[in-house]
């Protein structure tokens, strides 16, 4: 197995990076209908509503990254003695949560 795993740059396959921008897509869509509610006035509650799914859907989106990250990455880097990058992930965790 490659030394340095990701050198700070992780490549996905096609097919990863189109179920991400797939998500991603959803989300920009769920931002663009909050902006068109707060244009029509719509109620506090429904747009908090629509901001808590929001949030929900980044929090999943960003779980799913890391469990990438820890099955590729940070699995590689302490499989070849790297045990620095447990720094790494400690620190997004910490990031998380927040």
């Amino acid at each position: 197995m490659n030394n340095d795993c990701c050198k700070k740059k992780t490549e996905r396959s096609e097919k990863e990076k189109q179920l991400i921008n797939n998500r991603l897509n959803r989300i920009e869509g769920q931002i663009r209908g909050i902006k068109k509610m707060i244009g029509e006035d719509a109620y506090c509650n429904d747009v908090l509503v629509q901001l808590s799914a929001i949030e929900n859907s980044l929090k999943s989106l960003s779980n799913q990254i890391l469990e990438n990250h820890l099955y590729t990455c940070i699995a590689c880097d302490v499989e070849n003695g790297k045990v620095d990058t447990i720094d790494e992930i400690i620190s997004l965790f910490k990031r998380f949560n927040k």
